[in-house]
């Protein structure tokens, strides 16, 4: 089954001669259980195809189906309410809420949708154990590390049902051996049947994927099937 369909997706920014084509005509499936890559230079249009994804963004042109809802046809409180429920999102710059602790930020979006703070609470210390924080839940994010942050962003991210999880360099502030234990609980969501669409500049977390896909100057220039070793993504990237 399908959790991310893009068909002919494009998003201009800006008009007449500061007319940017942050992504030309991207057509890109994602299957339940699937774990993709995107890889590309600066600038090719990796955190724009997230966005659109996510339904943060609409494309100029195409279409964009989530869990088998076309965002283009539901209005932005619907967008919001499906992100919400089945959309997981880590995004670049983290987005943690400075006056809540690790578990409320964590426990936010279930709240928001509806579910009973207990559980919800419940539902956040699971996730923060599965990234390795639990002992974090009471503590705000001033009082944790850059690396910290990340993992409580990622809990987020992961609480609940999420059937996409969309991850904008979900280990850029880890360690080496902690980014491996971030991308070994991305692999075993996926294998237990939820998606990722992950963008990333390392070979090595790249070739946790099933599948990595390349843009460059916002186009899908090409996919390297199966699960690649890091030689090989360093071939395609350079």
């Amino acid at each position: 089954m399908t959790v991310l369909s893009l068909r002919d997706v494009s998003r201009d920014h800006g008009g007449g001669p500061a007319l940017v084509h942050a992504l030309v005509r991207v057509t890109l499936d994602v299957a339940a259980g699937e774990f993709v890559a995107v890889m590309g230079p600066s600038g090719s249009g990796k955190s724009t195809l997230l966005t659109l994804a996510g339904g943060l963004d609409t494309p100029t042109s195409g279409q964009v189906v989530v869990a088998g809802a076309d965002l283009g046809a539901l209005s932005r409180a619907g967008r919001s309410a499906l992100r919400r429920r089945a959309v997981g999102y880590v995004f670049q710059d983290l987005n943690l809420i400075p006056s809540l602790t690790a578990a409320e930020n964590v426990m936010l979006p279930r709240e928001l949708d509806g579910v009973r703070s207990r559980r919800a609470r419940r539902e956040a210390r699971q996730a923060l154990d599965e990234v390795g924080v639990g002992e974090l839940a009471d503590r705000f994010p001033d009082e944790m590390s850059g690396g910290q942050q990340q993992r409580v962003a990622i809990a987020r991210a992961l609480v609940g049902d999420r059937r996409l999880v969309l991850a904008d360099e979900p280990t850029g502030a880890l360690d080496s051996h902690t980014g491996e234990d971030v991308m070994r609980v991305l692999r075993g969501r996926c294998d237990a049947g939820a998606s990722c669409l992950m963008v990333t500049h390392e070979s090595r977390h790249a070739a946790w994927a099933d599948r990595v896909v390349f843009l460059r100057d916002g186009r899908l220039v090409d996919a390297t099937p199966g699960r690649p070793g890091p030689e090989t993504l360093l071939q395609e990237t350079t």
